[in-house]
C-alpha cells in the first residue's frame, strides 16, 4: 500500500549519473524549461532569431518586415522589445528622418541561436529515420 508521502511527492525521480543534469532538481528543470519553451516559441521569435545567425550585419526593422510575411508590424515589434529586454538582441536607433532602427544579436543571442541550430540538426538527423510501431 502507499503511503500518504509517497502519493503527495509531487517531484519526479530522477537517477543518479541518468543525464547531464546531476545533482538538479528535475521540477527546477520543468520550470526553466517553461521559460525557455516562452521565450522561443512565441509567434516570430524564431524567425527573427535565425536570419541574425547567419550575417555580422545589422538588420533594419524594415527588413525583418519585408522578410516576415503573416506577422503584423504590432506582434514584429512587441517580440523584437521581448527580446531586447532579455538581452538576446540589441537594438541601434538613429537620428534620422525616416528613424532608423537596427538590431544585432548579442553575444547571449548567439548562444541561443546556435543552440536551436544544433536542436534542428538533431530533428534533421533523427527524421530521416521512420518509426515504426513496437511489435
Amino acid at each position: 500500500m502507499e503511503t500518504n508521502s509517497k502519493r503527495n511527492n509531487k517531484s519526479l525521480p530522477m537517477a543518479p549519473s541518468a543525464c547531464g543534469f546531476e545533482g538538479y532538481d528535475p521540477t527546477s528543470l520543468m520550470s526553466e524549461t517553461a521559460r525557455l519553451r516562452d521565450l522561443i516559441t512565441k509567434r516570430g521569435t524564431l524567425e527573427i532569431l535565425i536570419p541574425l545567425c547567419c550575417t555580422k550585419n545589422s538588420v533594419r526593422y524594415k527588413q525583418f518586415r519585408h522578410a516576415l510575411k503573416g506577422i503584423s508590424s504590432k506582434t514584429l515589434s512587441y517580440r523584437l522589445k521581448e527580446l531586447e529586454k532579455a538581452g538576446i538582441l540589441e537594438r541601434q536607433s538613429f537620428n534620422e528622418i525616416p528613424p532608423r532602427v537596427e538590431y544585432r544579436l548579442t553575444a547571449k543571442g548567439q548562444e541561443l541561436v546556435e543552440s536551436v541550430i544544433n536542436l534542428l540538426q538533431w530533428m534533421r538527423k533523427w527524421s530521416a529515420i521512420p518509426i515504426t510501431a513496437k511489435k
